[in-house]
């Protein structure tokens, strides 16, 4: 499976901070945000991945985070001239997907917690996979719906009148056919080619799983300079607690073996004196450790 990770648009809610760099490229604590669904895509054995952003953007994208080989990784990279729906994302990387599945994370969401994404990647098979997360203000979202028996019966793009609390989060799984879908979409009345009927065609067929995301899991949209603030408060609070990183995309591909540990040495020692530093020397030391 190939992962795409959509960091494009204007970032008009977190104005004026869009003025000096992208939104993804924002500080949540104390990494860049792109990290977290990179890292995510990581931890779920992606490691061929494209990046999708605005064309003055990708350059700075590039920058941070290469061509992937020092994490063991292929990162390509496309134009998204102007934002015409999430769905875009499938035509403008369709030369990268070519005839493998995909899963497409929001370069603005943020995940920690459980091990529901690691089930659904490892089961993953054909059609589609989505999930669904309790909010209070499920009309900003993604709603779906579901029966007596917990199966999903519709799917609304930020309804009015919302007939469930489950939002879909910015992390979904397709087989191939999600670009013969893309394409054949209509722009719904705001001009987007929407992820959700794209959601909807696989329930049609029905070939959608949608799996719910327990209590304990976090999903963080960090798209408004509220949220951000909100997001990195909560990642300093888990970091500091636990004594872990969480988006931390050396780590997890080391733990994936994407990296050896010769190769996390050699990041290790590229890097300057930092707090960043310092926490991937104890990650090295006790892999050393434990030999």
């Amino acid at each position: 499976m190939k992962g795409i990770i959509l960091a494009g648009g204007a970032g008009s809610r977190l104005f004026p901070l869009t003025l000096v760099a992208s939104k993804q490229l924002q500080p949540v604590y104390d990494k860049p945000m792109v990290y977290y669904p990179l890292t995510t895509l990581i931890e779920n054995g992606i490691r061929e991945i494209c990046l999708i952003s605005t064309p003055q953007d990708i350059p700075r994208f590039q920058q941070l985070l290469g061509d992937g080989h020092r994490w063991g990784l292929r990162i390509d990279y496309r134009e998204q001239p102007k934002p015409e729906g999430i769905a875009q994302a499938f035509l403008v990387a369709e030369s990268f997907i070519g005839s493998d599945p995909v899963t497409l994370i929001l370069g603005d969401n943020i995940f920690y917690g459980g091990d529901v994404f690691h089930k659904a990647f490892k089961d993953f098979a054909s059609g589609a996979v989505i999930f669904g997360y309790r909010v209070h203000d499920p009309s900003r979202y993604g709603v779906v719906e579901f029966d007596g028996q917990g199966k999903a019966v519709s799917i609304e793009e930020k309804p009015t009148a919302p007939k469930s609390c489950y939002a879909v989060p910015g992390l979904y799984l397709f087989d191939n056919e999600v670009v013969s879908i893309a394409k054949a979409l209509k722009p719904s009345p705001r001009g987007e080619l929407e992820i959700t009927d794209v959601n909807m065609e696989y329930l049609r067929r029905g070939t959608l799983r949608v799996f719910p995301l327990s209590r304990g899991f976090a999903w963080l949209d960090a798209g408004t300079s509220t949220s951000l603030h909100e997001a990195s408060a909560y990642v300093q609070t888990v970091e500091k607690r636990s004594g872990m990183k969480i988006g931390c995309p050396e780590e997890a591909a080391f733990r994936q073996g994407f990296l050896t540990l010769v190769g996390l040495q050699t990041e290790v020692a590229r890097l300057p004196r930092c707090e960043y530093r310092d926490y991937l020397e104890e990650v090295l030391a006790e892999a050393q450790r434990a030999g």
